[in-house]
């Protein structure tokens, strides 16, 4: 039996704001870091420990990873970081507020935006300096040797799920059946594309999956990589209040 840690980074600065952040690189805050340390003081109480993590290059999951491997004392183990590990790429939505969206377009419409399989959200234009391969990109070194038809103007779920499986089956897959501790620090779609290709779920079921931050989840997998279960390390009433937390954005206030 394998075992693999998903961990969705601790709350951002954008998250607390309930703006769309995508791949949009804003740090945590106070909270997110409370609860990155939150999340490796449960790891370390239950025996956890790693020789190996991966996370995107967005700085809301290397600093949660960075946290959560200071406090487990684990700061010298391997680091390896992909843009494929990125959170969905949110088009044109990204910097607006979730909630006042949903005012202007509706929450069926937002809903649909933010959760349904093969529907992206207004795309960018290349020339809009939140396009991550214009050079007036505040983040645009992070992707300058990038092939142009790579980068995202816009995601949708299938969209993740299609960049990200090629690094699962390429990068990780192989690490896991050397038998190495790994942790992956990451987002909630690019999780979620994880999680649609392991427990096999249905395109019309993935759009309800709701990821809290900051509460490691846990995958036990067979010899053939095939999930055999998976569970959070919080009790049943907290994992119910911080997934509710998640589901009330994009809804009118």
């Amino acid at each position: 039996m394998y075992k693999i840690v998903f961990l969705r980074h601790g709350e951002s600065i954008w998250n607390k704001k309930n703006f769309f952040t995508g791949w949009t690189d804003v740090d945590l805050s106070q909270h997110g870091i409370e609860e990155a340390k939150e999340a490796a003081k449960r790891l370390k109480e239950e025996g956890y420990t790693f020789d190996l993590a991966y996370t995107s290059v967005l700085v809301r999951a290397t600093h949660t990873l960075d946290i959560v491997l200071d406090e487990m004392d684990l700061k010298d183990i391997e680091i390896r970081q992909s843009w494929r590990l990125n959170e969905r790429h949110y088009g044109a939505l990204q910097g607006l507020n979730k909630a006042e969206t949903a005012k202007k377009h509706g929450e069926k419409q937002v809903f649909k935006w933010r959760r349904d399989y093969s529907t992206p959200p207004p795309a960018l234009d290349k020339d809009d300096k939140r396009y991550p391969g214009n050079p007036d990109n505040p983040n645009y070194e992070l992707y300058k040797d990038l092939d142009d038809n790579l980068i995202p103007t816009t995601e949708c779920l299938k969209d993740t799920v299609a960049r990200v499986l090629p690094y699962w089956h390429d990068e990780i897959v192989p690490q896991i059946k050397n038998g190495r501790k790994i942790l992956i620090s990451a987002h909630g779609n690019s999780l979620r594309a994880l999680i649609k290709y392991l427990d096999n779920v249905p395109e019309d079921e993935i759009s309800h999956l709701d990821i809290p931050t900051g509460i490691p989840l846990i995958y036990e997998l067979n010899e053939d990589l095939k999930p055999i279960k998976h569970y959070y390390l919080a009790s049943e009433e907290e994992l119910e209040a911080e997934i509710n937390k998640v589901k009330q954005q994009g809804k009118l206030k």
